[in-house]
């Protein structure tokens, strides 16, 4: 007990060189405040952005090198070269990928069934161009409008669980008088790519849901194949499983995310491997993807560097201080020695006088520290994005999204809204403890050191 009473009279006594060190303290503690809420904030935001976005990879013909080695066309549609369905399922099986959205369709017809609002819209049997038909009724893997609240499964019926399964609208099953369990079979027309040779695969398909559809019924031109009551939706395998590798029929529109837009080479190597021709070109939109990032690391990495210089600084002046606080108190420590005090009693004394100090700049650092961090931040962050949008025009990006709807607009960050948490409340009480245990024991070493006939002896 005395020797906290002690050390609260001696803060007093000595209110200069006190008020000097606890200037210090403070503004050091204030720094290491408002720095540790950026760099934990910064740190949620970039994880957060990196969970929720991706890099879009873009994957087309190299038309220059295609030409460059097979010439012009000599007459007619020139065959370019394509990423099969099969290969688009199997690239998107790779550890670099974060999300993929695959859309796959295809249109089908059947001699059982009719499409909704047959009668009145166009038929599109009819031949569209040479020999080629389109189908009345379009099997597609889309099921995006059900957790968009757009369609929604009736009583009695789920989701597609199972190859070969399949839902339907409920105009049309009222219309072909179909129910959950019912089997129905559609065919689809499938093209060699080798000889131009036509085949009719049969898909045959267990309605195990109904929906009711509240999106808008035709996507486009006013045909039957268009209206979206007509559509039966199915999953990836059972669209991909009745086509051979050497065949197309299927429209595939497979969009691939990566987990970092560094990860490109690595994944661009392991497509290759597994197929991809020679005159593909593979690239991703890196640009966009650190348009929306890299502001917060930058503001990151400034909070870091800044917090290491104040640490350092503010630690050299506290050892500095303290020793030369020490030198002045060489003779009260020598009093105390001489009176029978232990070395270890008298550096206790010592360093509860920095503790109490600590303590008070903590109290008062943390609240102003969280005062400041949120115009500093915002300062900071608008220098950042300024930066980032030097290179980039617009307010808006389009990136990749990670709950497989595909691109997402997302808006540059311009604000942050900083909070002191509670992991951060002990890093800086941390951080603040060790400071104060260094600048006493910088002192207490010195002192201490000294027999105290010694230090009386020097005062004489």
């Amino acid at each position: 007990m005395y020797i906290i009473k002690n050390a609260l009279q001696n803060i007093v006594r000595n209110k200069g060189r006190n008020i000097l060190i606890g200037i210090i303290l403070f503004a050091v503690i204030a720094t290491t405040v408002v720095t540790l809420m950026i760099n934990t904030t910064a740190e949620s935001i970039i994880n957060d952005y990196k969970s929720r976005f991706g890099s879009q990879v873009n994957i087309s013909v190299d038309i220059e090198k295609f030409l460059e080695t097979n010439g012009p066309p000599s007459g007619g549609a020139m065959a370019l070269p394509r990423v099969s369905a099969q290969q688009s399922i199997v690239f998107a099986d790779s550890d670099y990928i974060k999300e993929y959205v695959m859309r796959i369709s295809k249109d089908v017809t059947s001699d059982d069934l009719v499409g909704v609002d047959e009668d009145s819209s166009e038929s599109i049997m009819a031949p569209i161009g040479g020999d080629i038909t389109l189908g009345k009724f379009m099997l597609m893997n889309q099921f995006a409008d059900f957790d968009e609240g757009q369609r929604a499964i009736s009583n009695g019926g789920r989701m597609v669980e199972n190859d070969n399964e399949c839902l339907i609208s409920e105009e049309f099953a009222v219309l072909n008088n179909l129910s959950v369990n019912d089997v129905i079979d559609v065919y689809a027309d499938m093209t060699n790519t080798e000889d131009g040779t036509k085949r009719t695969v049969k898909y045959t398909l267990t309605i195990v849901g109904i929906y009711y559809d509240f999106t808008q019924e035709y996507s486009g031109v006013q045909m039957l194949l268009s209206n979206r009551r007509n559509e039966i939706l199915t999953t990836t395998e059972t669209l991909v499983s009745s086509m051979n590798a050497n065949e197309s029929g299927l429209s595939v529109n497979a969009t691939y995310f990566l987990k970092e837009p560094s990860m490109l080479g690595a994944f661009e190597t392991e497509i290759r491997a597994k197929g991809l021709g020679d005159y593909m070109a593979v690239s991703t939109d890196e640009s966009s993807y650190n348009k929306i990032v890299s502001p917060v690391e930058g503001l990151k990495k400034i909070a870091v560097t800044f917090l290491v210089a104040v640490l350092i600084l503010g630690a050299l002046n506290l050892v500095l201080l303290s020793t030369i606080a020490m030198r002045e108190r060489k003779y009260e420590i020598g009093v105390l020695r001489a009176m029978g005090m232990k070395k270890g009693k008298v550096a206790l004394g010592l360093l509860s006088e920095m503790l109490i100090l600590t303590i008070i700049c903590l109290a008062v650092g943390l609240g102003v520290g969280a005062v400041m961090a949120q115009p500093v931040t915002n300062t900071l962050l608008s220098q950042q994005v300024e930066a980032a949008e030097s290179a980039n025009t617009g307010g808006s990006i389009m990136i990749g999204s990670a709950d497989g709807s595909g691109t997402t607009n997302a808006e540059t960050l311009s604000e942050i809204d900083i909070q002191l948490s509670a992991a951060a409340i002990i890093q800086i009480i941390g951080i603040s403890l060790l400071l104060a245990a260094l600048a006493s024991a910088a002192g207490i070493s010195f002192i201490t050191k000294y027999e105290p006939i010694k230090i009386l002896m020097e005062r004489n």
